[in-house]
Parts: structure tokens; sequence; C-alpha cells
């Protein structure tokens, strides 16, 4: 008696660990490094690949989130080492994720795989191919986009010239540059070797290199075109800025600042002096991360902790 009762008991416990196991797994949070020294780790193991959380195209998105989020990253930055730390934070809170490396020329290095390299108009082609796998996929009606750096200003060409308005809802922007970078003074130098005719060469010099490159330069053609008729922000789309007054690569940080009743900008410092973080250090910022949960859930936010952070992350 005692060894039938011992059997049953063994049976039953093991088909409630059987049963519990599977939901214990899902809910485990994945883990969230809140410095850019994690990309380190992660594209030695896998060069180029998805980061934590992403790309999981069997996720279907909730009613409380029911737009995937796709992560862009910046120049010569790949998925792996831009989103370390939003892809699972963002899987964490519930989200859909995915991410993409675009604008690579040519055949990906085998070590390291730098993107968005080509003219933005060709990556913003294939940020509406993806876009479009995604919804298909999901079955989600619209996309929020998390961009930074060149992922901020590419998608805007997606959006505003190739259909992305109808496909697009929350746009959220670390480090944009939507009126250009006059970095080192590099756009006044452009400038100048357009007057005297220097232009021509110093593009078959670059192009092939960097396809984008001199589309970042306040007064490029390409900005000029952006900003063009009903202007950059579209409507139908909500857009947040995130910027740093310590942004060394978009001069002015000012450049990110947009305007319209559709657009909400934010500057780090105005609500935390003791945040350090430059250009690439918001990939890895929590108060940064707060500022973006809330603009992708704008009907659910919460208080912005002001954590102390400097280049490599808080």
């Amino acid at each position: 008696m005692r060894t039938t009762k011992s059997l049953g008991a063994a049976v039953l416990a093991a088909l409630l660990a059987l049963v519990s196991a599977p939901a214990a797994s899902a809910a485990a949070p994945l883990p969230v490094p809140w410095t850019l020294l994690a990309a380190l780790p992660a594209q030695a193991a896998n060069p180029g690949g998805p980061p934590p959380g992403a790309n999981d195209f069997s996720c279907s998105p909730s009613a409380a989130h029911p737009s995937p989020v796709v992560l862009v990253h910046g120049l010569s930055a790949n998925q792996t080492v831009n989103w370390q730390t939003y892809s699972p934070l963002l899987k964490n809170n519930g989200y859909c994720v995915f991410s993409l490396t675009y604008g690579v020329p040519g055949e990906p290095l085998p070590i390291y795989q730098p993107g968005g390299l080509v003219p933005m108009e060709q990556s913003a082609a294939e940020l509406g191919a993806f876009v479009d796998r995604v919804l298909a996929a999901t079955g989600a009606s619209k996309v929020d986009i998390l961009g930074h750096s060149e992922g901020t200003l590419m998608p805007s060409y997606y959006v505003k010239f190739l259909g992305g308005a109808s496909k697009v809802d929350k746009y959220v922007s670390l480090t944009p540059l939507w009126a250009g970078t006059t970095l080192l003074g590099v756009s006044s130098l452009y400038d100048l070797s357009k007057l005297i005719g220097l232009d021509a060469g110093i593009n078959g010099v670059l192009d092939p290199v960097c396809g984008s490159c001199r589309q970042f330069l306040h007064g490029s053609d390409f900005l000029a075109k952006l900003h063009s008729g009903d202007g950059v922000f579209q409507p139908g789309v909500t857009y947040t800025n995130i910027l740093t007054r310590y942004d060394e690569a978009v001069t002015p940080y000012t450049s990110g600042l947009g305007s319209g009743s559709n657009v909400r900008n934010i500057v780090l410092q105005d609500s935390c002096l003791l945040d350090l973080s430059e250009h690439a250090g918001l990939a890895a910022d929590r108060n940064a991360a707060g500022h973006v949960l809330n603009a992708l859930d704008p009907d659910h936010p919460h208080p912005v902790p002001c954590v102390p952070a400097t280049v490599l992350g808080s």
C-alpha cells in the first residue's frame, strides 16, 4: 500500500513539474545589461546575430502592446552591438521585438558587420521590406520604431516617401539629427567644396565607402528633400525625440529637436543633471530607457528615475 501511494505521489509530482516548468521558463526575464560593453561578448559569440529577445517571428502582440517594436541601429553599428540593452528590456515588458542590420555594402564581414553605410534611400527600402515581413508574421496593423543615430533619420525617408506613414504608429528616436550635423565643421567644408567644384571628387572617394555619410551633414540634399513639402514629421505618427546635451556626434545637439502637435522633445539633462551620457551611451542609459517605455505606452507612464550615467552606460 505504501509503495502504491508513494508511486502515485511521485507520478503526480512529475506531472505537476511538467505543467509548471514551461510557465516558469516563459516568465523568466531576460538579463538587461546597462553598459555598452555588453556588445563585445555578444558580437564575439554570434557575429551580426539578433540581440536577446528579438526576431521571434512567432510572437503574437498583446492587447496591451499591439504594435511590434522594430529596432533600427546607427551608422557603422549593427543589430547585435546596438541593442543589447533595449531588446531584452522591451521583451521583458511584453513587446514583440524585431531588429535588422541594414545598409551593408557587399558581403557581410565575418567578424563584424557594419551597417548603415549605403545611401539612406536604399536602407529605407530595406527597412520597408522588413516591416512588411514583421506585419505579415505578427498580424499587426502597425509597428513602432525605436531608432538610434542614423536609425532615427533613415526611417523618416521610409515613412515619408515609401508608404511607411500608414504602417508606423510611434516613432521614438535616441540622439536624432533632423537638421543634420555640423561635426567638426565638416558640413561647412563640404559646402565650400561644392562652391569650388571639388564635391564630385570627394563624393567619388567617399560614396563607395560610406554612401550615407554626406547625407548626415547639415544642409545636405538628402535633408533638404526630407524637409520639403509637409516636412519631416508626418500626420498620424507620434514622434518622441530623446536628446543628450553631451552628444559629440550630433552637433549641435539641438539638431534633434522637432516641432509639431505630434512631436515631443526630451533633453535628458533637463530632468537629470547626473546623466553624462553622450551619443553612443544612450543605447544603454536607464534614464533614456524610462522615457522610451513611456513613449511606447503613453497611457501608462511611470516616473523616470535620475540615475547617474557615463559614457559606457548607467
